[in-house]
């Protein structure tokens, strides 16, 4: 990947970060927000993994290519892949989570429209 792959890929997860955060916050449908907030979530991993990379080097992988003595100056640093990895498995864990209280909320109130859900106003 060349240095300007890196920052389309940098200015592509911006760009979904900002398309999540405008979905999250003009949706009313429950829904809806949920999938703009995992839109948003790809953004970040896509930033992470963007900000992460080097050119010029291989990947974090010890084998004959990469002697052990110059490992350092040769291979891309190898955590923010696993960063990226553990947030991947951690979102999807959040969006099933929000999904089943999403799916809570409609049993309750037949409705995913947030202005419904007025219980706890002030």
């Amino acid at each position: 990947m060349a240095p300007l792959m890196a920052y389309i890929a940098l200015t592509t997860g911006f760009v979904l970060i900002l398309i999540g955060l405008y979905g999250a916050l003009t949706n009313r449908n429950i829904l809806r927000m949920i999938v703009a907030f995992t839109v948003a979530n790809t953004g970040v991993n896509l930033v992470m993994v963007a900000i992460g990379y080097l050119h010029g080097r291989t990947a974090p992988i010890l084998d004959a290519a990469v002697p052990v003595e110059q490992a350092a100056a040769l291979i891309i640093d190898p955590l923010p892949q696993a960063l990226v990895l553990t947030a991947i498995v951690i979102g999807v864990g959040v969006t099933a989570l929000m999904l089943a209280y999403a799916y809570r909320l409609y049993e309750t109130k037949r409705t995913l429209d947030i202005s419904q859900y007025t219980e706890l106003k002030w």
